[in-house]
């Protein structure tokens, strides 16, 4: 195979166009892209968020609903931040409010994987506060875990009721 310079490249050849808007502008996040700054996209500062929180209720998770999690280790990396899942269940709130200290000592992040209105969302994060919690359906996470109950704290050591 013939060895080409570092300058020489092989040309390029469009497969598909589709239409749409360019990509370049957003190389120049990329860094060392080659796009220079003034080419980038930046979005308006003084525009308003196109989308909020309440955008993303109600969430739900069909894998998941309040119960009883017995201790399972679980062998995860140590450096990992530790997370709970949550609802806007009476037993949710009652787990918030007894293990809220630990949960803030752990900088634990939660996530409230069924809660229907922003009401409910704002009802627990008065039963839990200095913790972030954040609207995300847990699904995906239940069948990684083989979880089918919260809340749980889970921990590079295991999960934990």
């Amino acid at each position: 195979m013939p060895q080409m310079s570092l300058v020489e490249r092989p040309s390029l050849e469009v497969l598909a166009d589709h239409g749409g808007e360019p990509a370049r502008p957003y190389f120049v996040a990329i860094g060392m892209a080659g796009i220079p700054e003034e080419e980038g996209y930046a979005p308006d500062p003084r525009a308003p968020a196109p989308f909020g929180e309440a955008d993303m209720l109600p969430v739900t998770s069909e894998r998941l609903s309040p119960g009883e999690v017995r201790f399972r280790p679980l062998e995860l990396p140590s450096r990992m931040t530790p997370f709970f899942l949550v609802g806007d269940d009476p037993l949710s709130l009652r787990w918030l409010e007894t293990r809220g200290a630990i949960l803030r000592e752990l900088n634990a992040v939660g996530l409230v994987v069924e809660v229907a209105t922003a009401e409910g969302l704002q009802c627990l994060r008065k039963a839990a506060p200095g913790l972030e919690l954040r609207p995300t359906p847990g699904d995906d996470l239940a069948g990684r875990l083989g979880l089918a109950h919260y809340p749980v704290l889970v921990t590079a050591q295991g999960l934990e009721q």
